[in-house]
């Protein structure tokens, strides 16, 4: 036998070993579902919105007042949260479903609300709220979103909430009441941590402003992103949408104007009293959203209001303010049964949800993790992070050794000393 025959079978021997350990990867044409399919958690969505968004942009979305301590440690206080798995419970049938107000959801999270989602991408809110509706779970609408309380609720039939702001203006106020509940929104969350904006010094920095002003670098950095400028430019103008054409402040009125009229409207003299308020003008349930203290949580709680959010807005107004999920127990000891508690702040896997519930929330509220899925890839990237979510509870949930939401407690979590 020549040397080139036992070549040519020695060849061909190698290749069906080769083909029986490797499996060749089809190749994805769609660039967005290709960049998905790399992604294994929130970080690296931060990172694909990080390289797809305008500097501007992205430092809107992931930054926070002062030395940004808060929001940092609102990811990093999770972490000492340490599981105490139980073993040999039975788990092949693992239940993430919870009640919640009321109703049931797929797992214990809602959408928080952030303004302006639109510099993330062209269809803003309205993508976030379908992706909601499909995962089954509560969406919130910002006083400060760019998509209406009217164009929210001719994509989504699923559970909507309204957040809104204790402005100077009740007047206003009012009319957006009025028309979240004509929108057959649920509820409405009062944001009570904004007597006055947190000095955000990312923005200060690249002098950026909502809506944003054009100069130079704006034209280069757009430049330097074409897909996220092409997106952009092909979309109708950027809008507070909620506030303009109002009969309040009237049609026709401008990004920039409305923008100086809303920075006018928040009140350093906001109190409980303001709260009433909200009550006596909306009939459907009402949360309160900045909870900081077990005191507050109380006198919520005694107001007879739906729900607390503990809250520190994502570390962008009082730096150095408690992290929410060190909150929840003592809040939960305090009120828990007599008003529902939101875990809100930090959240970036399915285990994060798992200790928040654990230690005494009912659920979380998840607002960058989002922002950076849409960002990152747009609707399929909101998609996609809300199922990691799910799909994180339930890992969590069998490797703990609990069936069920209603079997997290405290018994599964030790709480370690944070090292200095």
């Amino acid at each position: 036998m020549n040397k080139s025959i036992k070549f040519g079978r020695l060849f061909v021997a190698m290749l069906k070993t080769l083909r029986s350990v490797v499996k060749f990867r089809r190749y994805e044409r769609d660039r967005t579902l290709r960049a998905l399919s790399k992604v294994a958690d929130v970080g690296d969505l931060r990172r694909l919105a990080k390289k797809r968004l305008p500097g501007g942009c992205f430092d809107y979305i992931d930054g926070a007042a002062q030395d940004e301590v808060t929001a940092a440690s609102n990811v990093a206080s999770f972490g000492n949260y340490f599981f105490r798995p139980r073993v040999l419970r039975d788990v092949a049938n693992v239940d993430t479903r919870t009640t919640f107000l009321g109703e049931e959801i797929p797992f214990p999270v809602m959408i928080a609300p952030t303004g302006f989602d639109r510099i993330a991408d062209s269809q803003g809110e309205l993508a976030v709220a379908r992706a909601a509706e499909r995962a089954g779970i509560p969406y919130s609408l910002s006083t400060m979103g760019t998509r209406s309380i009217e164009e929210i609720a001719d994509v989504s039939e699923g559970r909507k909430w309204f957040q809104v702001y204790v402005w100077r203006d009740k007047p206003l106020l009012k009319e957006m009441l009025e028309r979240a509940a004509a929108a057959n929104y649920e509820g409405i969350m009062i944001t009570v941590d904004t007597a006055v904006l947190g000095r955000r010094e990312r923005d200060v920095r690249r002098g950026f402003s909502l809506p944003p002003k054009v100069g130079l670098g704006t034209i280069i950095d757009g430049a330097l992103h074409p897909r996220w400028t092409w997106d952009f430019l092909r979309s109708e103008p950027i809008q507070f949408a909620n506030v303009k054409g109002s009969s309040i402040v009237g049609d026709g009125s401008t990004p920039v104007t409305l923008s100086d009229y809303i920075n006018s409207q928040f009140d350093p003299a906001l109190s409980w009293d303001d709260v009433e308020w909200f009550r006596e003008n909306w009939s459907g349930l009402v949360m309160i959203k900045g909870v900081q203290t077990v005191e507050d949580a109380k006198i919520a709680a005694a107001m007879g209001l739906d729900g607390v959010i503990l809250s520190n807005h994502g570390g962008r107004q009082l730096d150095y303010a408690p992290s929410p999920i060190d909150l929840v127990a003592p809040v939960a000891d305090a009120v828990g049964g007599e008003t529902t508690i939101v875990c809100d702040g930090g959240v970036r896997r399915g285990s994060d949800i798992v200790k928040a519930v654990a230690m005494g929330a009912d659920a979380c509220m998840i607002g960058r993790a989002y922002f950076y899925a849409l960002g990152a890839a747009g609707e399929r990237g909101v998609d996609w992070v809300l199922d990691f979510l799910r799909a994180g509870v339930e890992h969590t949930m069998v490797l703990s050794g609990a069936s069920s939401i209603a079997e997290l407690n405290r018994d599964l979590i030790e709480v370690r000393a944070r090292e200095i």
